[in-house]
This record gives C-alpha cells, structure tokens and sequence, in this order.
C-alpha cells in the first residue's frame, strides 16, 4: 500500500489561510485608518468653517450693536427735543394767557362802581383783590365771572367794610378766589401726545 504524506500540504494551505487571514486584518486596519483620518480631515474642515462663521457673524453683530446704540441715543435726544417742544409749547400758551385773563376782566369789571387792586394767577388758580361801591357792585361782578366762561368755578373769599382816601369813603373791599376752565389741546397737539 502507498502512503501520501499530506502533512506539507496541510501546512502550506494552513499557512495560507493565516497569511489571508493577516492581510485581511491589515486591509481592514487600513480601511478603518483611512476612514478615520478621512473623517477627522471632514470635521476638521467643518469646525473650521464654523468657527470662521461664528467669527464673522461676531464682527456683524458688533456692526449691529454700533448700530442699536446710535438709535438709542438718537432716540434719547428725539425724547429730549419734545419734552423740549412741549414746554416751548406750553409756554408760548401760558405766556398769551395772563394777557388774555386781563383783557377779559376789562368787560367783566362793573364801569364806575368798582376796580381792581391785585390779580394773581398760580397753576389755574386766580386770586382777584378789589374794592367796590357796595355789596350789589360786588354780587354783580360775581354773576359775570360766573357767566364769563372763563372759570370753572368762582367763590367768594371775603368781603370787608374798608376806609379808602383822605375823605375816608366808606367802601367793600373783596376778594374772589376762581378755579379756570382747562383749556383743551388742539386736535394735534393731542394726537402726539397719544402716540408716545
């Protein structure tokens, strides 16, 4: 009988399938090597990208925060100019009102029976100071304040005997304490106020 040795055989195909099995691994280990350094060149590429975005949208918003800050003080100084306008505003109405309370007056006061001697006027509030011939003079003057359109309100403060002259004419002297009617804004000025 003839015997065959296939122990070379053997060996040799099992060295061969080790060197496969090998090199297998080794492509593999390249594989994954490659792939890992293609994925950190992507990311490192991406967080690049990124950070020049980030750095760029910084340097716009620091453009815009410029900005903002120009429109804020524009709109502190805008807030300044019509507290500005309003007291000009307030003023030149103020400034024409005692001028026209007096001119009033001239029709209101009773001719030849009376005069005046002081009028103040505070915040809406009008003190007038007068001397009169009697008390009718005085009750008359009261009903045409009232009837004037001028006050909202008129009251009689005091009313005492008084001496006036060297002839010593027994006279009233009198003192009235009014409230004046609001003076409505004109449609305007009222429509900027509503829209701040």
């Amino acid at each position: 009988m003839i015997r065959i040795n296939l122990l070379p055989f053997r060996a040799a195909r099992k060295k061969e399938n080790i060197l496969r099995q090998v090199s297998v691994f080794l492509l593999m280990l390249m594989l994954v090597v490659i792939t890992t350094v293609t994925i950190n060149i992507c990311m490192g590429k991406k967080v690049q990208a990124l950070s020049n975005e980030v750095a760029a949208k910084k340097i716009e918003l620091a453009g815009y925060d410029k900005i903002n800050k120009e429109i804020e003080s524009i709109k502190k100084k805008l807030k300044t100019l019509d507290k500005k306008m309003d007291v000009i505003k307030t003023l030149e109405s103020n400034r024409k009102g005692p001028l026209r309370l007096l001119d009033s007056m001239t029709g209101i006061v009773v001719e030849n029976r009376m005069w005046l001697t002081n009028m103040d006027e505070q915040k809406g509030a009008v003190k007038i100071k007068g001397i009169a011939i009697d008390e009718e003079t005085v009750a008359n003057f009261m009903r045409r304040l009232e009837s004037s359109g001028l006050f909202a309100s008129v009251d009689l403060k005091n009313m005492k005997q008084t001496s006036v002259g060297k002839q010593k004419m027994s006279l009233k002297s009198f003192m009235f304490n009014c409230q004046k009617k609001a003076v409505k804004q004109p449609a305007k000025q009222a429509g900027n106020k509503a829209k701040k």
